[in-house]
């Protein structure tokens, strides 16, 4: 498999930013890392290795995303609106540098994907959710789906727009944005053991707006034995890929 690793200044965040491509071409599966992670996780927890066989046959252009939760999601001691103006700056990061940028390096001119575990799987549906021009799949493992879980009773703007259980609900029925939803792929999946019972929560909830809205969704409960660890996760991305028309 060929790898390539960058490292380049962005200016939307006025710093260099690393990030890492698994393959030659295909469609870009933007992998963002779990809470405080970099963008070498997906490899280094043997996620690239699971889904090998369509990054060699050319399907899929894995990109190891780097985040900056630290200052963001996991800095609690500040401001919080300096914090989500971060997030948002990030956002903007990868959606109008990286991923113009991972067309350039080769990978195939269609809409990206986006996956993750647990803040991972918390930014992969963010992605998706708020800007499906760009994305048409996520496979979100184990993920939060509310700003508030980790910004407590502060609420803002910002909040809400990062919080598919928040905004979601208030999408009008015109928006063109459920039209897309409908021709997308959406996959969620908890475990109902040690460590998912939160995520599973917030999963059932998104699954049951999404049915409202009649959006189609796949959500995936894996069983009581099913913790929130990267054993798992190495299980079930795999599984739907093998399932996904990629």
């Amino acid at each position: 498999m060929n790898t390539r690793y960058f490292k380049e200044y962005s200016h939307i965040l006025d710093r260099d930013m690393e990030f890492k491509l698994y393959g030659d071409g295909g469609k870009p599966c933007f992998a963002f890392p779990p809470q405080n992670g970099r963008f070498f996780d997906f490899e280094n927890y043997g996620m690239v290795d699971t889904i090998a066989p369509w990054v060699e046959e050319g399907r899929v252009m894995v990109v190891g995303v780097d985040a900056i939760d630290g200052e963001t999601w996991s800095n609690t001691d500040a401001d919080p609106r300096q914090r989500l103006e971060l997030q948002e700056r990030w956002f903007a990061y990868v959606t109008d540098e990286l991923l113009p940028r991972v067309y350039e390096l080769g990978a195939t001119p269609v809409k990206a994907m986006t996956t993750g575990c647990s803040m991972g799987g918390l930014h992969a549906a963010n992605f998706f959710f708020r800007r499906p021009d760009l994305f048409d799949t996520v496979v979100s493992l184990s993920g939060l789906f509310d700003a508030n879980f980790f910004f407590g009773n502060y609420h803002d703007d910002l909040t809400y727009a990062n919080s598919p259980l928040q905004f979601l609900p208030n999408m009008p029925a015109d928006h063109p944005w459920l039209d897309l939803y409908r021709q997308s792929n959406i996959v969620i999946c908890s475990g109902q053991g040690a460590w998912d019972e939160e995520m599973m929560a917030h999963e059932r909830r998104l699954e049951s707006i999404l049915h409202v809205k009649g959006v189609p969704v796949w959500a995936d409960y894996w069983g009581l034995d099913v913790c929130h660890d990267w054993p798992w996760w190495r299980k079930q991305l795999p599984y739907f890929f093998s399932n996904l028309p990629l």
